[in-house]
């Protein structure tokens, strides 16, 4: 079957590496562009932790060129959650009530992780700050034994062709792109994050290397930061991490 047409240019491969360290490698070449594998032997999640890659699923990054000032390039996580919310919605018509967004940018359905989205940069000799965003998407299976619950779209009751899934989001990730305007149009881009966001108002551990922290998933900051009102009453201001719901204390 001849892939779903999308408007900006694909690079495909059967088997790579990386999608992402494939973008980077082109870091300096015409952008935007798409670097799309059926199968990875080398995917990558947050922190280094390696991501299953078996054929089924989606992986995919995308190589922006010059988006915006490199200070601000970290919202651009914010965008690409919103983006493959919006493309995973257009595709399956899956209820609202169902899907949300965990903070910072994991896309989530009924409380389980669907996919990893991976923000890398790079500036080649004398060219522009690029900026490749890779998503890796559980369309048909999802990895087993993890810290934390996955599913995939078919095991939630929405079978999904990749490349049907890729035109969605290369469509979505255009409009928000276009939202976040270089940065400039962040607020808007937060409010959206704040409408889809799971776990606010609620008790979360935040592992931040070699510390955990506990509290209440108070806020979004300005920037994008998660504000956490630990039990002592002190907010916490938390760039990155890995956040999890806190277990319920036994009666």
């Amino acid at each position: 079957m001849a892939p779903t047409p999308v408007a900006t240019p694909v690079v495909r491969f059967a088997t790579v590496g990386s999608t992402n360290e494939a973008a980077l490698a082109e870091a300096g070449g015409a952008a935007p562009r798409w670097f799309v594998a059926e199968r990875q032997t080398g995917g990558r999640g947050r922190r280094g932790r390696p991501w299953a890659s078996e054929p089924g699923n989606l992986y995919a990054s995308l190589l922006l060129v010059d988006a915006g000032p490199v200070a601000r390039q970290p919202e651009l996580c914010f965008v690409a959650a919103l983006a493959l919310y919006d493309a995973v919605r257009a595709v399956t018509g899956i209820d609202p009530l169902r899907i949300g967004l965990k903070w910072p940018n994991d896309v989530m359905i009924d409380g389980a992780k669907l996919a990893g989205i991976l923000l890398e940069g790079a500036v080649p000799p004398g060219g522009q700050a690029a900026t490749v965003i890779g998503f890796g998407v559980n369309c048909a299976h999802h990895p087993a034994n993890t810290t934390y619950p996955t599913t995939d779209l078919a095991a939630s009751g929405y079978p999904t062709d990749p490349p049907a899934l890729l035109a969605a989001l290369d469509v979505a990730m255009g409009e928000r792109l276009a939202e976040w305007e270089r940065g400039t149009g962040f607020a808007r881009t937060r409010e959206a994050w704040l409408r889809r966001a799971q776990g606010l108002g609620t008790a979360v551990t935040a592992r931040l290397g070699s510390r955990e922290v506990e509290g209440v998933f108070e806020a979004l900051d300005f920037s994008g930061a998660m504000v956490l009102r630990r039990p002592d009453g002190v907010r916490e201001t938390i760039s990155a991490g890995d956040v999890f719901p806190t277990p319920a204390a036994p009666v």
